[in-house]
């Protein structure tokens, strides 16, 4: 992503005093084959993705440091799941997501890994029946609250997570931010087209659409989540908005494994990679682990 480029983009976004109308995808469960199927191989550790998936890795393993059991909400194909269990083989981690065809993936892709301390089930975010009141280390979730058809789902998905969080738990939920201009939801849900298949560049559209505003996540969370975590959003445009807990200090040899990712990655994924990070810092994001 080039930032020159990307700055005119962000300030139209910006200066709009109204927002687009939120767009709920039409469907809360992801099951169609083909859409899945194309979500899988698009978001691949090795694909378009792979800036996104190492970025929230390194983060989420600063917030999930001490832990022993840590619970992915909205796990998909848990893709980046494996990369987390792999980078803290420590700790026990258990994806759960509403698909079944989802989840038919995420064991494949947790089998091909060889990963033992991950576990998978089918729930749904807004109830979590069966984990019990404050049992749960911590709570992650990558780009999955978008699926939320309204604003009370969230909030109920966020009275959850403070039911099965213990006291002083590690948090750290990410999802898009809602856009204002449907030019710039084009302009970030294209700018990959013609490397990903068209479906999942549809589906990415359609995620831009349904995203909650930054405002909506300052809100609830404040009343579902008090004291839980920070709100922090990427600068002039909160397209990405985290919620999280406390950074706890990280081991030495996984930043190294960190850094050695980075040194893997192809040349437009590390520019991909420090574009977030560049994005995330200035809009108050502290402890960056790849520097």
């Amino acid at each position: 992503m080039n930032k020159l480029a990307l700055i005119p983009v962000l300030l139209r976004d910006r200066l709009l005093s109204r927002t687009l109308p939120r767009e709920p995808e039409p469907d809360l469960v992801m099951d169609d084959p083909e859409q899945v199927e194309a979500y899988d191989r698009a978001g691949s550790i090795e694909g378009v993705m792979a800036a996104a998936y190492l970025f929230h890795s390194g983060r989420i393993s600063q917030v999930i440091q001490g832990a022993r059991n840590v619970i992915d909400l909205g796990c998909g194909p848990a893709v980046q799941l494996g990369q987390i269990a792999q980078l803290n083989p420590s700790i026990q981690f258990h994806g759960v997501d509403l698909s079944p065809t989802m989840l038919e993936m995420a064991n494949r892709n947790v089998e091909q890994l060889g990963l033992r301390n991950v576990q998978l089930s089918q729930a749904d975010i807004t109830e979590l029946a069966g984990i019990a009141d404050h049992s749960v280390d911590g709570v992650i979730s990558t780009m999955a609250l978008h699926h939320l058809p309204t604003h009370e789902h969230l909030r109920r998905c966020f009275r959850q997570i403070n039911r099965v969080l213990r006291p002083g738990g590690a948090l750290y939920l990410v999802d898009f931010g809602r856009l204002k201009l449907l030019k710039t939801v084009i302009f970030f849900a294209y700018q990959n087209a013609g490397l990903q298949p068209h479906l999942f560049t549809l589906d990415y559209e359609r995620s831009l659409r349904a995203a909650f505003e930054f405002a909506d996540f300052q809100q609830i969370s404040s009343e579902e989540l008090p004291g839980r975590g920070e709100v922090i959003g990427t600068f002039m445009v909160p397209m990405l908005t985290v919620i999280k807990s406390e950074d706890k200090p990280i081991a030495r040899d996984l930043l190294d494994r960190l850094r050695k990712a980075i040194e893997r990655m192809p040349r437009r994924y590390r520019s991909d990679l420090n574009d977030m990070r560049t994005f995330f810092r200035l809009g108050g994001l502290r402890n960056d682990p790849f520097r």
